[in-house]
């Protein structure tokens, strides 16, 4: 079910898709980080925000 309402949708956007990946382990962290919380690698990624279609 989309969501039709631009703010809520933008609350939603920045729920799901605003935190960076570790390349090393795959683990979630803010968008404020430089370290991984899990493994303490330093090799952090945006999380892709960009639909994909196959």
């Amino acid at each position: 079910m989309p969501i039709e309402d631009p703010f809520k949708r933008s609350i939603a956007m920045k729920a799901l898709l605003g935190y960076k990946i570790c390349r090393k382990c795959g683990a979630r962290n803010p968008l404020s980080a430089t370290k991984c919380r899990r493994c303490k690698s330093k090799n952090l990624r945006l999380k892709k925000t960009k639909l994909v279609r196959k």
